[in-house]
Formats: structure tokens, C-alpha cells, sequence
């Protein structure tokens, strides 16, 4: 395996590691400035428009994982949100469990089901794969519509507890709560960060550059593409769960295929295969939803003129700006 690893990857050499160096230097000087701006953000904005953003963006990390660094285009990443999000609804809700606990239900239901969807779609590529996913979403969605009784049907699950951390923290004060959901994201991040920068998320780079190369020196593509998924949807589960507390709400819209478009739209706007691109691609969705909404449907016209204009002019997303000042991947 190590013969294997080494010729599949380029050698190491004094000017690569220098450089991968000052790389891994300014990505944490990067996720600090991003904490420190967290730490003071609900002091100059509001809280739950912040906790929002966190929780797609780290929707659209878990999309950019499997897209940007896996190479797998998935048309129904939605399910893996919305079924997480009617999970922690109804947990917390019905079965009165306490919010970190209802959280991990969710999870695990998404972990669950990626597993299951992932090992029927990686047996197709390319768009076979996404029209594969985008099937078994909408049955997950045709299901939450037609089973009110679990789902509240188009009503949703409303007027979910907030409950108390560990049985301890009271999450009804929105502080309180922000501060466990940036908890959650920046865990989300780094996790993600240490898994992109793992030999399993080389290999998957390996994979998504040239699968044919990396079946030939002996790689078990498809067991690498399920890991993918699943750790995707995974996450992808965590902020649905943890968007289905702050709003206290779960509902067919997060599990509608629009959604799916949505996080694909964050995820190409901001950056793909970037590390920080979706989370300011996140950050101008949300904020073009929430500050442009009285200009109704035409908020929808205004994504898609942006949509464009980036795919136009800027090829590697917004991010691309900050690659032209710092020279590095970010």
C-alpha cells in the first residue's frame, strides 16, 4: 500500500513541502479570523440570521466534500438535510429528548440512509449517479408529504423544543444557542479540513482526478466513493439537525429538490473544490434570501443573475478574488 500510495501521489521535494507549509499556515490563520469573527458577530448582527448561515454553509461543506473533493455530482443532497431535520424535530418534540440527543438521531438517520443511497448510486457515474440520487430523494420526499402522522405533512413539525444542553444549558435564550451552533460548524470544519488533508481524502482527489489510474494500482474505487457519501450526507444530517433546533421548525421545504439546487448554487458560487468557498457562497445566499425579500420571486432572478455572472467571470467561484491576493488555495 505505501508503493502504491507513493506513485500514486507526486513525491514530496524541499519547494513542495515549503509551500504546502505556508499553505497549512494561512489556512489557520483563516479558521482563527473566522472564529474570532464568530465570537464578536452577534453583537453587530442578529443571532439567528448568523446561525442560519452556519448551518448551510456547513450544508454546503458537506456538498463540496463529495462534489469538489470526490468528484460525485449529487442532485439529491436535500434528502440526507431534510430526513435529518424531521428526525431532531420529532425527537425533541414527541420523544422529549434533549437537544445534543435529538441532534445525533438526526445524524445517524442521515449516516444511515447515505449509506443506503450511496451504495445503490455509485454503481452509475456521471449524470446516471445525480438523476440516481435525485430519484431516491424525491421518494424521500413523497414520503414526509404522505405521512403526516410522523411529518405533519405540508404543515411540518412546528414548535420544536429548544430543551436544555446535556440537560443543563437552556437553549431558549438565541446567545446561548448560537454559541453551540458555531460549536458545531467550526467542529464541522475542522473535521472536514482534517479529512481532506487525510491519505483517504488524497485518494479520493486521486480518484476523482483519474479513476482509471487509480483502479489500475489497486484502489477499491467504489468503497472509497461509498465513504465519501456517507460522510457527506453525515454531515450534511448535522445541519439539518441543528437548523431544525435554531428554527424550531422542520418542513417539506428541506427536503424539497430545490434545496438540493440551493446548496449546489451556494457551493458553486463561493468556490468548488475551495475549502473556505462554500461558506461565503453560503453567506451570500442566505443573506440575498433574507435582506432581498421583499422583492418576492424576483429574489430567485437575482440569484440566478449572480449564479451566472460567477460562473462567467469568476471560474473558481468568489474565492477566486482572495487566491489572487494570497496566491494559495483556499
Amino acid at each position: 500500500m505505501t508503493t502504491i500510495t507513493t506513485t500514486l501521489l507526486p513525491m514530496a521535494n524541499p519547494s513542495n513541502r515549503d509551500t504546502e507549509r505556508a499553505v497549512a499556515r494561512l489556512h489557520r490563520r483563516v479558521i482563527l479570523g473566522l472564529v474570532a469573527f464568530l465570537a464578536v458577530a452577534p453583537f453587530f448582527l442578529y443571532p439567528v440570521f448568523i446561525m442560519k448561515v452556519l448551518c448551510f454553509a456547513l450544508f454546503a461543506l458537506a456538498f463540496n466534500l463529495l462534489l469538489g473533493f470526490g468528484g460525485l455530482l449529487s442532485f439529491g443532497h436535500a434528502a440526507f438535510f431534510g430526513i435529518a431535520s424531521y428526525t431532531t424535530a420529532y425527537a425533541a418534540k414527541h420523544w422529549h429528548f434533549t437537544p445534543e440527543c435529538a441532534i445525533l438521531a438526526g445524524t445517524v438517520v442521515a449516516a444511515v440512509v447515505g449509506l443506503i443511497f450511496g451504495a445503490i448510486a455509485i454503481r452509475r457515474q456521471g449524470i446516471y449517479f445525480a438523476m440516481i440520487t435525485l430519484a431516491l430523494a424525491q421518494m424521500l420526499y413523497f414520503f414526509a408529504l404522505q405521512a403526516p402522522e410522523f411529518t405533519g405533512g405540508e404543515d411540518g413539525i412546528q414548535a420544536v423544543p429548544r430543551g436544555a444542553l446535556f440537560s443543563l444549558i437552556d437553549l431558549s435564550s438565541d446567545m446561548t444557542l448560537y454559541v453551540m451552533t458555531t460549536v458545531i460548524f467550526v467542529g464541522g470544519l475542522l473535521l472536514l479540513y482534517r479529512v481532506i488533508h487525510s491519505p483517504f481524502g488524497q485518494v479520493c482527489k486521486a480518484i476523482r482526478d483519474d479513476e482509471q489510474r487509480a483502479t489500475s494500482l489497486g484502489y477499491d474505487i467504489d468503497r472509497y466513493k461509498l465513504l465519501i457519501f456517507v460522510l457527506s450526507a453525515t454531515l450534511a444530517g448535522v445541519a439539518g439537525s441543528t437548523k431544525a433546533i435554531v428554527f424550531q421548525l422542520a418542513s417539506l421545504t428541506d427536503i424539497h429538490w430545490s434545496m438540493s439546487g440551493e446548496v449546489i448554487l451556494m457551493t458553486l458560487v463561493g468556490g468548488l473544490g475551495s475549502i473556505f468557498g462554500p461558506i461565503l457562497g453560503a453567506a451570500v445566499i442566505v443573506s440575498m434570501q433574507s435582506y432581498l425579500a421583499p422583492l418576492g420571486a424576483w429574489v430567485t432572478v437575482a440569484q440566478g443573475t449572480i449564479f451566472v455572472v460567477c460562473v462567467l467571470s469568476f471560474r473558481q467561484g468568489l474565492i477566486g478574488f482572495a487566491k489572487n491576493f494570497t496566491n494559495r488555495p483556499l
